[in-house]
């Protein structure tokens, strides 16, 4: 409602599926609904669509085998993919502009992350390839994160210059998206928002997937472990090795004579 060209994408995910809640095809009995109560017609349109599709996506996931992480990494690729799609479309639609106008015009779009998983450090890769693609097409990641903290969206939301919020209270839930998440990022720059928090650039091993501080590299595919592997198992490069040093007993060392 802030601006009558503002466009509006939800994308919801689990642990074996992700899926656009809205929009959807308008050929569905959803779109046909209208409001009883005086709500602002496209609102109740969301909120029907939203309510349908997400009983839709559960009971799509209802499964005996278990699942630990949501895809969250493939929702957010999602919802580039949507960006990219509509910034695409809008630029064929000014062919008559000229190139250097074409080639300014960007979407303000933003991505917005509203997750209780915590990190997915399996999904590393993925997670990587959507914040660095952000970040170059100018795309803000903001993430709000409830109970768990999340390393990962940590780094998404300082890539993009985003903003990231753990909430510990989920009734004031509403409050914090009206507050923080709503206004545009120029209208960020004049308030008074919560203290960015320190954010854990550690990187997620290949072969464990754990979160690292130091570990080893593969000079080919740029892999990271945290155990010494002397084949890549991303890329399948044999390492060649030099020789070890050699260690002297205390005995040899004493006859080593000095140099100068």
């Amino acid at each position: 409602m802030l601006n009558p060209s503002n466009k509006l994408a939800i994308i919801g995910c689990h642990t074996k599926e992700s899926a656009f809640l809205y929009p959807q095809p308008s050929s569905t009995d959803v779109d046909d609904l209208r409001p009883s109560d005086g709500q602002y017609e496209l609102f109740a349109k969301i909120k029907n669509a939203v309510n349908t599709n997400v009983k839709d996506l559960v009971e799509r996931g209802i499964s005996e085998e278990i699942y630990t992480e949501s895809l969250i990494a493939g929702a957010m690729t999602m919802a580039l993919c949507c960006i990219l799609l509509k910034e695409n479309s809008e630029t064929l639609n000014i062919r008559a502009m000229k190139k250097q106008q074409i080639l300014e015009k960007k979407l303000p779009a933003r991505i917005l992350v509203v997750t209780a998983s915590g990190d997915s450090a399996s999904q590393y890769m993925n997670f990587m390839n959507v914040f660095f693609t952000s970040q170059k097409e100018g795309i803000l990641i903001d993430a709000c994160v409830i109970e768990k903290d999340s390393g990962l969206l940590q780094q998404g939301c300082d890539i993009t210059g985003g903003m990231y919020l753990k909430i510990q209270n989920v009734a004031a839930l509403l409050q914090y998206l009206l507050w923080i998440f709503l206004p545009s990022v120029d209208t960020r720059k004049k308030m008074i928002l919560p203290t960015r928090v320190h954010v854990d650039y550690r990187a997620a091993c290949f072969c464990h997937r754990n979160l690292i501080e130091i570990g080893y590299v593969c000079s080919v595919c740029l892999s990271i472990f945290c155990t010494f592997s002397p084949i890549c198992s991303t890329c399948q490069t044999a390492f060649k090795l030099g020789a070890l040093p050699t260690i002297l007993s205390k005995k040899k060392r004493k006859q080593v004579p000095l140099r100068h």
